[in-house]
């Protein structure tokens, strides 16, 4: 077996309480590397494509990549993988935190669970055994609250839980890691409830194997040094992702009234990184093995937001949540993001699926009986918590509103679909296309929907890294043109999507210079990789995923921006200027070996060793 593998995955029935191993062959490591490409490799190879996301049929995966538990930095990520009960289609969502290392040092490269349990359980794994356990005693529970619950058993395990959201198979419901990490894009929360699967824990004590140990040593020397002079690396320690903010939105990159307005300067400075820093910061906190230490620690002493120490949040919770909602209180951001933690909820899906009411009530489409009598106006921050809250259990119209926003709006009717930026079905980062038109491609490629995190496509259309060693790059690109973005977001999808399966954190691998990567992938892998035989695999995965897709009755069709975004703004960094889609999908269409339906082609299947893909698309 190949270093950086344990060379055993776990198999959990819920539904027969059966626990047992299985291996995969070395030859499908090297292929497929590990994380979500091999996490759809197996749903491809073992299950059925149209099965129903909320039935005990979808599998749950929880996949590690050859680095994890190396001690790399970056390398506390790990992958869960299922079929999205928010979309429909293929479904994953990296995490940090300590679970992944932790699960690799207890002997598995991953975990697939399958049925359901007929009442609440936990899932135990301690070094090599597994075990299912009476969870009833969580249920009901937060996150927070189980954890600590689990917690008091055993101090030194680690968990993975849901809170009531996924209990309430609420669609945009996510998986908490250790209170202050999350799994929180495209519903797995809500298939984890599904199961009756409360929590899952991990406790591990093993060595993860690698083939060259002195070469390992010298690429994490390498890597450090590189992290500890990395201007990226100062700002991300000192204002978290949230540093994005104020030039965010001077570049147009902020979206503003539900994607209406821009150039909220001053509202972006009350909710930005150094506002954060200076009022409520009690400390920086780091994934395990990262000495970037971008997460926030934050607490609220006074006001009628009060919050405990911490975990504080990220520049997506702070836009959606702030700038969305034309909120400028920091301390109502704060006290949501703690909501949405404790509930287990996704703050992008949430805060846009009331972003979305809040225009909804101010055109009198939703009305003040609708709510149950709260007043959804812009920046009612009150009324914003209480939504939260009905979301998380299912109450009034927070039912609605928990189908997420793109199945909220249709239910509701009439034009108001009109007011979600979603590509796919699910709901859009907050980084606004008409600033930067490659994200806009990002998006619209994105395997499971409108995503920031499938590619490194923001990185360098934002000048945050750059890597003329894997392919040809401008030494800058403006935002808001269309020319020559479709290569930029190929390559930078192929190099990028490579991080949810290497699994590593993207703030690392914009730091790290690609021949350092490439240096310890192969040291502790033994695979001998060149810089080819990397991009090729990040090709190979984007394609697995594009096709388990196409087999869903993904096309061409659904390659598009919304409505919203195709509307140019009046004023802000991207006041007037839309993404040209045609000309974007033309040219990326011609790079990535697409035919006029959207599938992959035939012959650039057979170059990417996905006969078995072909044959189920072409047969």
């Amino acid at each position: 077996m190949a270093g950086g593998y344990t060379g055993k995955f776990l198999l959990v029935n819920l539904s027969s309480g059966e626990c047992r191993d299985f291996s995969i062959d070395s030859q499908e490591l090297g292929k497929y590397i590990g994380g979500s490409c091999l996490a759809a490799k197996l749903f491809l190879d073992r299950y059925d494509l149209t099965v129903d996301p909320l039935s005990p049929g979808n599998p749950l995966m929880i996949m590690t990549g050859p680095l994890v538990g190396t001690g790399f930095p970056g390398t506390s990520r790990f992958t869960i993988c299922s079929k999205s009960p928010q979309t429909g289609i293929w479904a994953e969502s990296a995490c940090g935190g300590t679970f992944g290392p932790d699960l690799k040092r207890a002997g598995y490269d991953g975990v697939v669970i399958e049925g359901r349990a007929d009442s609440p359980v936990c899932l135990s794994i301690t070094d090599g055994k597994a075990e299912l356990t009476d969870a009833s005693h969580l249920w009901g529970k937060d996150i927070y609250e189980a954890t600590d619950l689990i917690k008091e058993q055993e101090k030194s395990v680690k968990a993975l839980v849901i809170g009531q959201a996924g209990e309430h198979l609420v669609r945009i419901a996510a998986i908490g890691n250790d209170k202050g990490h999350f799994s929180g894009r495209a519903g797995l929360g809500a298939v984890m409830g599904s199961k009756n699967l409360k929590a899952v824990t991990v406790k591990g004590t093993g060595k993860v194997g690698k083939a060259d140990e002195e070469k390992f040593k010298a690429a994490q020397k390498q890597a450090m040094q590189e992290i500890k002079d990395s201007a990226l690396t100062e700002g991300l320690h000192l204002m978290g992702s949230d540093a994005n903010m104020d030039l965010g939105m001077v570049t147009g990159d902020v979206p503003v009234k539900n994607w209406t307005s821009g150039g909220e300067y001053e509202l972006a400075s009350s909710l930005s990184g150094p506002t954060m820093r200076e009022k409520y910061l009690t400390k920086a906190h780091a994934c395990v093995n990262c000495p970037v230490a971008c997460k926030r620690v934050v607490k609220v002493d006074d006001g009628k937001y009060t919050s405990e120490e911490g975990p504080g949040p990220e520049y997506e919770t702070c836009a959606v949540f702030g700038t969305m909602m034309m909120n400028p209180d920091l301390t109502a951001v704060i006290k949501a993001n703690e909501l949405c933690n404790r509930y287990g909820m996704d703050t992008i899906s949430c805060g846009s699926a009331i972003a979305m009411a809040m225009e909804l009530y101010e055109k009198g489409t939703i009305s003040r009986d609708d709510l149950k009598g709260i007043e959804l106006t812009w920046g009612n921050m009150d009324a914003v918590l209480a939504l939260v809250k009905a979301i998380a259990y299912r109450e009034g119209f927070g039912d609605i509103l928990a189908e997420g926003a793109v199945r909220a709006a249709r239910k509701i009717g009439g034009d108001a679909i009109d007011a979600v930026v979603h590509v796919k079905g699910l709901e859009a980062p907050m980084h606004d296309p008409r600033g930067f038109h490659g994200m806009g491609l990002a998006y619209m490629m994105s395997n499971r929907g409108a995503c920031h995190l499938q590619h490194f496509a923001m990185a360098t259309e934002q000048g945050m890294a750059s890597w003329p060693q894997l392919f040809d790059m401008k030494d800058d690109y403006q935002g808001t043109t269309s020319e020559g973005k479709a290569a930029l977001v190929y390559n930078s999808e192929n190099y990028g999507i490579l991080a949810n399966s290497l699994s590593i954190c993207h703030y690392v691998a914009y730091i790290v210079r690609p021949e350092t990567l490439l240096e310890v992938f192969n040291a502790v892998t033994g695979f001998g990789f060149t810089f080819a035989d990397l991009m090729k695999s990040g090709m190979r995965d984007w394609t697995l995923k594009r096709g388990f897709n196409n087999l869903l009755g993904i096309t061409k069709k659904d390659d598009v921006l919304p409505k919203r975004i195709m509307t140019a703004l009046e004023e802000g960094g991207a006041a007037g200027s839309v993404p040209d889609m045609e000309l974007l999908l033309r040219e990326y269409y011609a790079f990535r070996g697409l035919d006029e339906r959207g599938f992959p082609k035939e012959e650039k299947l057979v170059e990417l060793g996905l006969d078995e893909l072909k044959a189920r698309l072409y047969q």
